[in-house]
């Protein structure tokens, strides 16, 4: 299917934001509104756009070209009378769109799998799917939210005045032509809006409704609802799987970061291998042994943890995740812990005269390291499946902690042994709990 996007309007109530440019072109996290929406529905299998633009359409036109940079194709509208009712703006689509499309506003942000279940949803060849929000969350404004009153599936009711309503919409449909036929009837009556549409094909009991049932979303029409959409996105940054030490400690400072990160032209490949050199100049430091290299050592341990998370971080913001990418982060960091253990265990050797207990101590501790990631990823899979998550973890975020720990007080020694009793025990026990699994 196709996508339809609304790009024409000026958007007056972010205008302190946009710095006289369109709305649509509103930077968010590293991209703008319309990217974010383009690239969201490219995650959901779309590749053809029709982007209708009005209001210095010039300006989105330059900055989207024609869609191959986001692996897409890119066609455009001009819309004149911006300024009036967008139910102008979809109309203007009407020579190219012959079959069923998907509508989106360029100013609504969601999650892919709204899209997909849109998209997968049986309707008629007449009917229109309109995506509603039947439990909306505390950061959606319902006092300029479109109030939907639902029933047996099915939308009766739409528009912002209605004081009965059970759900709001979320600005995503799934049309067939049918559309354009309801919405020049409402122009031929001088009604302009969407919303006069919609409830036109409601009450020939056409339009049906798809609940999102929690899915992420949020119309930016306001500063706050702008800042609420930056602060939701770093939210979901967290994963599941994160560590104590992750979510705590290094999550918070990572994040930060990565929003300054996402305003240059820095790839996430880069950090990746700005975090693994870090590591290998920490391991050079342990290896020396003595305390204030240690200790600079140990220090880098973490800031290189703290690192490691904004390269996906990075990615998931701009749409720019690969299953290369992971993997490439995944092969660096095995490198880096194994050059960290082998910088700790050398700087223990080499400071207490040649001790080779140390080796067969940081040979297990390494082997434990490496076996903990090996077997988190199958681990995390089925934890996270039959056990809803809760279960404690042990990773990387972690170990890295306990280097530096180890180095502040000094005790390189007993942070190997640690090391490798915890990491074997876990990845042991990991065998135990997915074998019962």
């Amino acid at each position: 299917m196709k996508a339809l996007v609304i790009a024409a309007g000026m958007g007056s109530r972010l205008s302190t934001m946009t710095n006289n440019r369109p709305k649509p072109l509103a930077g968010l996290l590293g991209l703008s509104l319309v990217e974010r929406v383009i690239l969201t529905a490219r995650d959901a299998s779309v590749r053809e756009f029709v982007v209708v633009v009005g209001y210095l359409g010039a300006m989105i036109k330059e900055e989207l070209g024609d869609g191959s940079k986001y692996g897409v194709e890119i066609t455009y509208i001009e819309n004149p009378d911006w300024h009036r009712g967008n139910a102008l703006s979809v109309l203007k689509a009407r020579e190219v769109l012959n079959e069923r499309f998907f509508l989106l506003m360029s100013d609504h942000i969601f999650e892919p799998a709204a899209l997909m279940e849109a998209g997968s949803f049986s309707l008629d060849d007449r009917e229109v799917l309109m995506v509603v929000d039947g439990a909306p969350r505390d950061y959606i404004d319902m006092e300029d939210a479109t109030r939907v009153m639902v029933s047996d599936g099915r939308v009766v009711r739409i528009g912002k005045g209605l004081s009965e309503y059970n759900a709001v919409d979320c600005g995503i449909f799934s049309c067939s032509t049918s559309l354009f036929d309801a919405l020049q009837e409402g122009l031929m009556q001088g009604e302009e809006t969407l919303s006069g549409g919609m409830q036109r094909l409601a009450d020939k009991g056409m339009l049906k409704a798809y609940d999102l049932e929690g899915r992420f979303w949020i119309d930016i029409d306001t500063e706050e609802a702008f800042r609420k959409a930056e602060n939701l996105l770093c939210r979901s940054l967290i994963k599941p799987t994160d560590g104590f030490i992750s979510r705590y400690l290094n999550r918070p400072i990572s994040i930060r970061i990565s929003r300054i990160l996402v305003k240059t032209g820095i790839k996430p490949d880069t950090i990746s291998i700005s975090s693994f050199t870090l590591s290998l100049l920490a391991a050079l430091l342990l290896s020396f042994g003595s305390y204030l290299p240690v200790l600079l050592g140990g220090l880098l341990v973490q800031a290189s943890s703290v690192l490691d998370g904004c390269d996906g971080e990075v990615a998931r913001l701009k749409f720019q995740q690969s299953d290369y990418g992971a993997w490439f982060d995944a092969v660096l960091d095995r490198y880096a812990d194994a050059a960290v253990i082998l910088g700790l265990t050398y700087g223990w050797w080499f400071s207490h005269n040649g001790d080779y207990l140390v080796w067969v101590t940081g040979y297990l501790a390494l082997t434990g390291s490496l076996m903990n990631s090996y077997t988190a990823i199958k681990y995390d899979t089925v934890v996270l499946k039959e056990q809803e998550g809760s279960s404690w973890r042990f990773g990387r975020d972690t170990r890295s902690f306990l280097i530096m720990l180890g180095a502040v007080l000094n005790q390189l020694f007993s942070l190997l042994v640690i090391l490798a009793v915890i990491a074997n025990f876990v990845s042991v026990r990991r065998l135990y709990v997915l074998r019962k699994t």
